[in-house]
């Protein structure tokens, strides 16, 4: 699924260290992700929605995620992630396949652990007023990157008293919104290192396809 780590930016807070004067938007983030980087783990369930109003498109799901350092399970409508930090596992459920891979090492790779650990340079972020929001403890950030990526910019709405992210909305270069919005949030739930490996024994007939 297109930007399936969008989820991933609205969990674990994407801080874009902010270049510009918004110096509040800067410290918000920071706190955010201080917040968020002292859990031990975190479960979200969320809404996922993507729509293209030229192509006519919109389409929602939910999900789940669980997050554990450099660990996570994805499970979303027809398709499960699994990360032990070493290995990824995609299951697709309607062809009932599994794809192994490698995780991503690139400098700009977008993974739970370096959204977790390091602050990222490339985008500013700017407190931004929302006509539609009457909560007074959410504050709503504009995030956009220095240097052309396949989005435009990205809407985060952030509870200013707990420190978390409610929603996120990526804007890509096609026209298309991608929107999450997290509906439960836990703190340090306890799990254990088979949630976070693929067991092909509990889906049977399941064809391997390793791509390391």
């Amino acid at each position: 699924m297109k930007n399936i780590f969008g989820i991933l930016f609205l969990i674990v807070a994407y801080t874009g260290y902010s270049q510009t004067k918004d110096q509040i938007a800067a410290t918000l983030l920071d706190e955010v992700s201080a917040k968020t980087k002292s859990y031990k783990s975190i479960k979200a369930d969320f809404t996922y929605t993507m729509e293209n109003k030229q192509a006519k498109i919109n389409e929602e799901k939910s999900g789940t995620l669980i997050v554990s350092g450099d660990k996570y399970k994805l499970n979303i409508v027809g398709q499960i992630v699994i990360s032990d930090g070493k290995t990824i596992w995609t299951y697709i459920q309607e062809s009932n396949e599994v794809q192994i891979n490698n995780p991503d090492n690139k400098d700009d790779a977008l993974t739970p652990s370096r959204l977790l650990s390091s602050y990222n340079e490339n985008y500013k972020s700017r407190i931004i007023r929302d006509k539609n929001q009457t909560d007074p403890t959410i504050e709503t950030l504009e995030l956009t990157p220095n240097k052309v990526k396949n989005f435009t910019k990205a809407i985060l709405s952030i509870d200013k008293t707990k420190k978390q992210v409610k929603s996120f909305a990526l804007y890509d270069k096609n026209g298309s919104t991608f929107t999450y919005k997290v509906t439960k949030f836990t703190s340090d739930a306890p799990f254990s290192p088979a949630d976070f490996t693929f067991d092909p024994k509990q889906f049977p007939g399941v064809e391997v396809i390793d791509m390391r």
